[in-house]
Formats: structure tokens, sequence, C-alpha cells
């Protein structure tokens, strides 16, 4: 799993029929400090997740076993919207 801020949407009109009526959402990964990293990754989301949230996505067959994906061709899906993080003190160093 990874953590990501949404960051931007995709609008593609001709896509996999599997794809049709899904959000493709631009991913920036972020560090457990909430930092933003130079990383980016395109999407779908399965939970209503919206513009600058921060969420918890995972990829590969992973992202295939995601609510409403399966046998859909996604790489990498939204799975949770992150409400607080809490880390151990001694975390990052």
């Amino acid at each position: 799993m990874l953590l990501a801020r949404v960051v931007g949407t995709v609008v593609a009109t001709r896509k996999d029929p599997r794809l049709e009526g899904k959000k493709l959402l631009v991913l920036r990964h972020v560090s457990p400090q909430g930092e933003d990293l130079d990383t980016y990754v395109v999407a779908i989301d399965t939970v209503g997740a919206g513009f600058r949230e921060r969420v918890i996505a995972v990829s590969g067959s992973s992202a295939r076993m995601a609510a409403g994906m399966k046998d859909t061709p996604v790489d990498t899906a939204i799975v949770g919207i992150v409400d607080d993080l809490e880390l151990d003190s001694g975390a990052g160093n």
C-alpha cells in the first residue's frame, strides 16, 4: 500500500470499455510525514476521493481485488481516504 494525495483528474473519452464510468485520478506519493514526493501515478477511484485528499492506494494484483475491479485493467486503485495518521516518535529518523 502507498500513501498519496489526489492532485488531478484524467479525462479519457476513448478507453477500455471496462473503465467506462470509472473516475481516474492523478496521485502524488507522499511520505508518512505528509511531504510530497516526486512520484506520480494514475489510479482508479473506488471510494469517492476528492481533490487534495490524502489516500491509501494499492497496486498490481491488489488493485484488481478492490471493490468492482475484478477483470478490470487497472494497476493502481484508491482503496481508502486517510482521516488521520500517527507515527511513533522515532519513525523517520
